[in-house]
């Protein structure tokens, strides 16, 4: 039950230490986790460095997959994971960047609402900060609003958001919570974990006017003794508030190995709320089905170009994805082997020299020239040796385009996007999206958020919405997925398509546009592409079923 009426709201303040990409984000939805199974009504927001207005113009490697939302909001990947742990949509009043704050007082002071006072960092700035956690909290008439700082401590571009941390805190005696989560180094030449690097970063803190209530340590094993008793003395903390947070099997255990350390339980008394156990059966459940021993395993080729960041591979472009794969996985019962595949190699040397048999291939995400012959290449080589693909947004514009060049034989089929002369673009823009590119208007104007469509009776993919209780209308085939792109199919080409045998099972209830494609099973096992984003609806306790249809055919193809 959440709190009762006049209660204050508490605030749960999560910053980073020592390293980015440290975790914060899986801490932060981990504890969400706990207090709402224990009945508390949760709601977490995350506080991007960067200027930009949202996730949507970053290159992926730079920042990693953007995380697309119901409401069309282009988020951190940290607002996928509080979905996959709390199993709610988020949007745009779970996310803010420093770009949203700057441009929210800078707009006020052009419209003259501060009455020609000087308009300062201090208290403008940090009020904005606030009003959007007071915002949010309104909203979600939350028990507990959980606010992730973006960043590391220490960083010149997040200060305002823990002078907001230091200024609520003090605003709100006893109704506010500090977790610091920091990095422990165990350095090879050494042999055992370090404490300094969290003790410097702790003292930054400090410097801040910020004392933690709790540090959450990453490393590789539990904290021993020593190092817990080093952290109290020079952190001025308790030896009990010193969480061990080591590498694990997988991130979905956090919550239990927290719970374990009481950490819900210490959090909820420094907020004097009344102490309940949470209820984990279902995710214990899920716990064991991840870690139970899998007697098959499935090859799985990603052909995509947002893996190399300099000379190291980078699963953060596409995580959303893997998360999907791994989810379908469980539910399926099997090991999954992932294969990075570059596109651009493909488009060079061929799929058969580069990945070589899998058993089955996704082309994801990944706008553009580059590397779009490798993508098309791959579509070919899935449709010709019946392995099982799956296009996702323009993968299925590449099966699109390499069904028209193999089989209808337009050896020039494209997509404007490519090649804006084409004598068949089979893929192009709709008039409104031109208008938008003409005006460099790129950021947040492309068919974004949740769209509805409604699926053919007799096709694959009504099977799959069917068999997994999908529908959001059985009766009219209606279903939804999240959109993040610019370029449609184009429909003059739909009677060509469909008199060689190619199905398009969906179309959108606005303007009609196509959604899903696919091959009947006369021609190929497992041939499907969806213009929408299934991996971003994917979540560990109820997989998305489009994903699930892939790896149950990807298992079958061995057979």
């Amino acid at each position: 039950m959440p709190l009762k009426e006049g209660k204050k709201t508490k605030y749960i303040f999560v910053s980073g230490g020592v390293i980015s990409g440290i975790g914060k984000g899986n801490v932060a939805a981990s504890i969400g986790f706990l207090l709402k199974s224990a009945g508390y009504r949760v709601a977490p927001l995350k506080f991007e460095n960067y200027l930009n207005i949202d996730s949507g113009t970053i290159n992926p490697i730079e920042h990693g997959d953007p995380f697309l939302c119901e409401d069309g909001t282009e988020a951190d990947m940290d607002i996928g994971t509080y979905e996959k742990f709390l199993g709610e949509d988020m949007g745009r009043d779970n996310f803010v960047t420093m770009g949203q704050i700057y441009k929210a007082v800078i707009d006020r002071e052009r419209r003259f609402e501060y009455n020609g006072e000087d308009v300062e960092a201090i208290p403008h700035i940090t009020d904005e900060i606030t009003a959007r956690i007071d915002k949010l909290a309104r909203l979600k008439k939350a028990d507990i609003v959980i606010i992730e700082l973006g960043g590391t401590a220490g960083e010149y571009q997040n200060i305002f958001y823990y002078e907001a941390s230091r200024i609520m805190t003090l605003r709100n005696p006893g109704d506010v919570v500090h977790i610091h989560v920091s990095y422990v180094p165990t350095p090879f030449h050494l042999g055992e974990p370090k404490t300094k690097p969290t003790q410097l970063s702790v003292r930054t803190l400090n410097s801040l006017g910020i004392q933690p209530d709790f540090i959450v340590a990453r490393s590789e094993k539990f904290l021993d003794k020593r190092r817990i008793d080093r952290f109290a003395l020079f952190c001025n903390m308790r030896p009990d508030d010193i969480i061990s947070n080591p590498d694990l099997r997988t991130v979905y255990e956090i919550p239990s190995m927290l719970h374990k350390q009481e950490l819900d339980r210490k959090i909820l008394e420094k907020l004097s709320l009344p102490v309940k156990k949470p209820k984990l059966g279902d995710w214990e459940k899920l716990i064991e089905k991840i870690i139970a021993k899998k007697d098959k395993k499935v090859r799985i080729a990603i052909v995509g170009k947002y893996f190399g960041t300099g000379e190291y591979q980078l699963r953060d472009s596409y995580a959303a994805l893997f998360d999907a794969i791994n989810h379908a996985s469980w539910q399926v019962g099997v090991n999954v082997e992932t294969h990075w595949v570059d596109a651009e190699q493909v488009a060079k040397e061929g799929m058969e020299k580069v990945v070589g048999p899998v058993d089955g291939i996704i082309v994801p995400i990944g706008w553009g020239e580059r590397g779009f012959e490798g993508k098309v290449k791959a579509a070919s080589y899935a449709r010709v040796k019946k392995t099982p693909y799956l296009g996702l947004c323009y993968g299925m514009q590449i099966a699109c385009v390499a069904f028209a060049r193999d089989i209808l034989g337009w050896k020039d089929a494209n997509t404007t996007e490519v090649d804006p002369k084409s004598d068949h673009p089979v893929i192009d823009l709709m008039p409104k999206q031109k208008e938008i590119m003409e005006r460099r208007a790129y950021g947040g104007t492309m068919r974004l958020g949740k769209w509805d469509a409604i699926v053919k009776k007799g096709t694959r993919a009504w099977d799959i919405y069917e068999r997994f209780n999908a529908f959001l209308d059985k009766k009219t085939g209606l279903t939804s997925e999240r959109h993040r792109h610019r370029y449609e199919f184009n429909n003059k080409y739909t009677e060509d398509f469909e008199k060689a045998g190619f199905v398009f099972s969906a179309r959108s209830v606005a303007e009609n546009l196509v959604e899903i494609i696919e091959l009947p099973e006369s021609m190929h096992p497992f041939y499907f592409g969806t213009q929408g984003h299934p991996e971003y609806k994917s979540r560990p306790l109820a997989p998305h079923p489009i994903f699930v249809a892939f790896m149950e055919a990807c298992v079958k193809s061995q057979s």
